[in-house]
C-alpha cells in the first residue's frame, strides 16, 4: 500500500502559474488542482516567479505574456540562463495566443500558447496534451 501511495505522490505534477490577474490565478489554481490533482504555485508577476524558481523546480510554467514590470520574453531569457530551469517547459496563457505562430513559439522556446479566455474545464487537458502527460 505504501508503494501505491508513493506512486501517486510521485506522479503529481507541479505548475508555476505567473499571472498578474488575481482572478485568473485563482481560477487556474482551482481548475488544475481539483480537476487534474496537480500542485499549483502562483506568482503575481515575473519577478516573483523567478524567486519561486529558486525554491521550486516545477514541471511546467504557465506564463501570462502581458504583465507589468518584466515581460514574458525577458522572463523566458532569464529562465533559460539558469542550468536548473532551462529545460522547464513554458506555456503562454494570453489574450494574444493567435499571434504566436509555431515558428514564434519555437523561436521563444515555448511549448504552446493557450488563449484567454480559456475553458476552465478543458485547461488541464490542453496542458496535458501539449506536454504528453496523462490525466
Amino acid at each position: 500500500m505504501f508503494e501505491s501511495v508513493m506512486s501517486v505522490i510521485n506522479q503529481t505534477k507541479s505548475i508555476l502559474l505567473i499571472d498578474d490577474e488575481p482572478s485568473i490565478r485563482e481560477l487556474v489554481r482551482v481548475c488544475l488542482q481539483d480537476l487534474a490533482g496537480w500542485r499549483v504555485i502562483t506568482a503575481p508577476n515575473a519577478q516573483v516567479g523567478l524567486q519561486c524558481l529558486e525554491e521550486e523546480c516545477p514541471d511546467v510554467i504557465l506564463l501570462d505574456v502581458l504583465m507589468p514590470g518584466m515581460d514574458a520574453v525577458t522572463f523566458i531569457n532569464k529562465l533559460r540562463e539558469k542550468t536548473l530551469t532551462q529545460s522547464v517547459p513554458v506555456i503562454l496563457l494570453t489574450v494574444r495566443a493567435r499571434w504566436f505562430t509555431s515558428a514564434k513559439l519555437e523561436q521563444l522556446g515555448v511549448s504552446d500558447a493557450i488563449a484567454k479566455p480559456f475553458n476552465p474545464l478543458t485547461l488541464a487537458t490542453q496542458i496535458a496534451q501539449t506536454l504528453g502527460w496523462s490525466l
